[in-house]
């Protein structure tokens, strides 16, 4: 059974580039992106993970660690990750699990159920420091992923856990947030100093909180 919000994300030990890896040890106290590949050395992939060594420092500013996912051994990572350095400009700079023996891809329902079963489904997992999944996104194997909405969801995911607010569509960084319907308006006039606007009794906004 696939993992749902709220879930605790299963812990494990298994190979990868930078050799055995028990997750809950390697993620510690950070916010977690797991995301998995059909196999070693497809087009769509290579360039997400280029794409992911380049925007590491943006995940690191969060206090995000990324981690990726492939069935074959890590001996063909390695491989891989040099075609990735040379097409992508971009040197794999975080751990590329070797789940080999479909372990993770079990344990986290990543195998496609449509397809050869020795797939991996294209799977995003964002994980909390309390080992807490909070979104999941799996794509289809011709769509790359798009990591910039990964990290507009971050920025809400630890923001809404600071404040009494939630992100409307399309919000970024910075802009107004809404205002939780659970708090009254005069409890939003102690939390929200910047004021809020009612748009309806359900509907306020306010300022982005400092």
């Amino acid at each position: 059974m696939s993992l749902r919000l709220g879930d605790t994300a299963p812990d494990f030990t298994q190979d990868s580039t930078e050799g055995p890896l028990h997750f809950y040890e390697w993620a510690g106290n950070s916010w977690v992106v797991l995301f998995s590949h059909p196999k070693d050395y497809t087009p769509v992939c290579t360039t997400e993970l280029g794409l992911v060594a380049k925007m590491k420092p943006e995940f690191a500013k969060r206090g995000v660690k990324v981690i990726g996912l492939s069935v074959d051994p890590a001996d063909s990572h390695r491989g891989w990750s040099k075609d990735i350095e040379e097409t992508q400009g971009a040197k794999l700079n975080f751990p590329l699990i070797a789940d080999h023996d479909r372990k993770v891809s079990d344990l986290y329902g990543m195998i496609h159920p449509n397809a050869n079963d020795t797939l991996t489904v294209r799977s995003v997992f964002v994980i909390d420091p309390n080992k807490k999944v909070r979104l999941t996104l799996t794509y289809p194997a011709s769509t790359g992923r798009n990591f910039d909405e990964l990290l507009r969801v971050i920025d809400s995911l630890q923001l809404t856990d600071k404040h009494k607010v939630a992100t409307p569509g399309n919000w970024r960084h910075g802009e107004d947030v809404i205002i939780v319907p659970s708090i009254s308006n005069e409890e939003a006039k102690q939390l929200f100093p910047k004021g809020f606007k009612e748009q309806k009794p359900y509907l306020r906004t306010t300022p982005h909180p400092v």
